[in-house]
């Protein structure tokens, strides 16, 4: 992992009463998930912001939506052949998908997310989309901006 400090911080989303469902969605995905989401947003996408639309692991989805896409565990985020100590978290296919905002100077709001490998229609797709987007314009009234 790296030893100097993130450009970027998350921020979670939260809805008029406080609810914040991505947090939700990530706590309720298995630890070797929710691992590789966490080492992924801080080796990748706290690091890099709306960069990670230059690589695999972004694209840009129009009107301030970005998608993170993340395929890998958190072993191969960090680059090891193997694993420093023995395997904590189960290996398991990785395919995940984090809808963000950037937002002021340094702030990446998190709008949601899903889990592609276990729903991987399209048709869920463009819903988690559109979820996506509609908290978005909501968190942007709310913001006034």
């Amino acid at each position: 992992m790296s030893d100097e400090q993130a450009p970027y911080e998350v921020e979670f989303y939260e809805d008029a009463n406080g609810h914040s469902p991505v947090h939700d969605w990530i706590m309720a995905v298995s630890s070797g998930l929710r691992r590789a989401i966490g080492v992924a947003m801080y080796e990748v996408l706290q690091f890099e912001g709306v960069n990670v639309c230059e690589s695999e692991f972004g694209k840009a989805l129009g009107d301030g939506l970005y998608e993170f896409r993340l395929r890998h565990d958190a072993d191969e985020i960090v680059g090891r052949k193997k694993p420093l100590r023995k395997r904590l978290y189960p290996k398991e296919k990785v395919l995940l998908r984090v809808f963000f905002h950037p937002h002021g100077e340094k702030l990446i709001l998190l709008v949601g997310g899903y889990d592609k490998k276990r729903f991987s229609g399209r048709k869920r797709q463009q819903k988690e989309i559109e979820t996506a987007r509609m908290r978005l314009k909501e968190w942007k009234a709310r913001q006034g901006v």
